[in-house]
């Protein structure tokens, strides 16, 4: 009888083991000829981010448990997509200098990724180029996205090895995409083919009606459906801005706070908070509309906290200080040597786009305030071992001005005071050192000069 008992309890034992559920994914691998102490891993909705240590050998390992979904991972040089849920068990190989031939994906549940990274391919494929492919007239450009939406249908209905339940999910993804891409085509046809007047005819969208802009399943697993309901409210919004003749951030507020179904609304209200209420100009009226709309608590946190913060940085207010960050000549240079002026500060860095846009406009304005009482000041967020790049810059471009580098990239105290999370940003002192802009005008804006006229600069 004993034995019974015992066989019994070995086998509710084992019973048990095989029922436990995996509620991790486990990342691995091996990067070859990389100097790289981190492989980053971010969400596609940016609110997850995870750093994988890389070993001297160039092997990591990680546990993770995190939401079910697509991720970005990368590291200095090289991107590419994986999905991940729990229970995986994938191996990422690659060799960084040639990171598009030796990339390889194995392990369990490698295949979804597999598959999305042949579906962009042939999403590339299919579409061509951009510029050509938003050119054709509405009936061509319109029978050309059902192809192109038929084609990865059957693409993903004949994939072998991923779930089914992903493969249903994908196919409404994909319908999604199909109807995003429409929605986007007024704005694009009119750029591309340089008539700003051009407006869709009235049937063209009409496949938009009949979306439910209310469906959670749907929001939380597809990119492409809340980038339709962003563009449902942000239509709203326009709506009320040409009512009630009010910012367009505040108005998106409004509109989103009409959203039926309260997980989709508090995720749009933080989504817009996040970075609009570092930007608005009543912040005070701004933070009032978020909390009495958002009912998540740990998302009306995290925007007090913002909230506080930017408080501090309200004109009139001292400025953040920056200390001995070293100049283009080798020296060291504070924010207090240059009291006594207007302090204009640029932040940037090499690898931006805008931020070297504005390079031409910032000379000109520099000129023409020559010898006047303004300091102008470029200050880099290159990261330090970038330091050569950032000095080549400088002398090529003939940047004039103070040329400064910040001692830890986007760490560094002065531009996580000022919360700083996009470049270019400016920043305009008076000669107190107190803030008169937080958000300046950037140069290539001619309110900037009104701005230094009415200064009396």
């Amino acid at each position: 009888m004993r034995k019974i008992i015992l066989a019994l309890f070995a086998f509710a034992v084992i019973s048990c083991k095989d029922e436990t559920t995996i509620d991790y994914a486990v990342i691995s691998g091996k990067i070859l000829n990389s100097n790289d102490a981190e492989l980053s891993l971010i969400s596609s909705d940016r609110k997850t981010r995870k750093q994988l240590k890389i070993d001297k050998d160039g092997s990591f390992r990680d546990t993770l448990r995190v939401n079910p979904g697509v991720y970005s991972f990368y590291d200095s040089n090289n991107y590419d997509l994986i999905y991940i849920e729990a229970g995986n068990d994938i191996q990422i190989n690659y060799d960084a200098k040639d990171f598009k031939n030796t990339l390889t994906l194995t392990g369990k549940g490698h295949e979804v990724s597999n598959y999305l990274r042949e579906k962009n391919k042939l999403s590339s494929e299919l579409s061509g180029d951009r510029k050509e492919f938003f050119k054709l007239e509405e009936d061509a450009f319109k029978a050309k996205c059902n192809d192109i939406k038929q084609a990865k249908t059957n693409f993903v209905s004949n994939y072998v090895g991923i779930p089914e339940l992903f493969k249903g999910q994908e196919v409404k993804d994909i319908n999604y995409e199909y109807l995003n891409t429409l929605g986007s085509y007024e704005r694009s046809h009119a750029y591309y083919v340089n008539n700003e007047d051009f407006k869709v005819s009235d049937s063209f969208l009409s496949e938009l009606v009949s979306v439910d802009y209310n469906n959670k399943e749907d929001y939380d697993f597809s990119t492409n459906y809340k980038g339709l309901v962003k563009s449902f409210y942000r239509k709203k919004a326009s709506e009320i801005v040409k009512k009630d003749s009010l910012d367009r951030n505040i108005a998106y507020l409004k509109a989103v706070s009409l959203a039926k179904d309260p997980v989709i609304k508090n995720d749009l209200l933080f989504d817009a908070a996040i970075f609009d209420i570092k930007y608005v100009n009543d912040i005070n009226l701004y933070y009032e509309l978020f909390s009495k709309a958002s009912t998540n608590d740990e998302n009306n946190n995290k925007i007090s906290e913002i909230y506080e913060g930017l408080r501090k940085l309200a004109k009139g207010q001292p400025s953040p200080k920056f200390f001995n960050y070293e100049n283009i000549n080798g020296g060291k240079t504070s924010l207090d040597d240059l009291k006594g002026k207007y302090v204009y500060i640029d932040v940037w860095a090499t690898w931006c786009g805008p931020c070297k846009y504005e390079i031409p406009f910032l000379k000109e304005v520099e000129e023409e305030y020559h010898g006047k009482n303004i300091h102008f000041v470029s200050l880099s967020v290159d990261k330090m071992k970038d330091k050569e790049k950032w000095e080549n810059m400088v002398k090529d471009k003939e940047l004039s001005g103070i040329q400064l580098i910040a001692n830890n990239d986007f760490s560094s105290d002065f531009v996580r005071d000022y919360m700083i999370n996009a470049i270019p940003q400016f920043i305009l002192l008076d000669p107190n050192g107190n803030i008169v802009e937080k958000n300046a005008p950037r140069p290539s804006n001619s309110k900037l000069t009104e701005l230094f006229n009415e200064l009396g600069i």
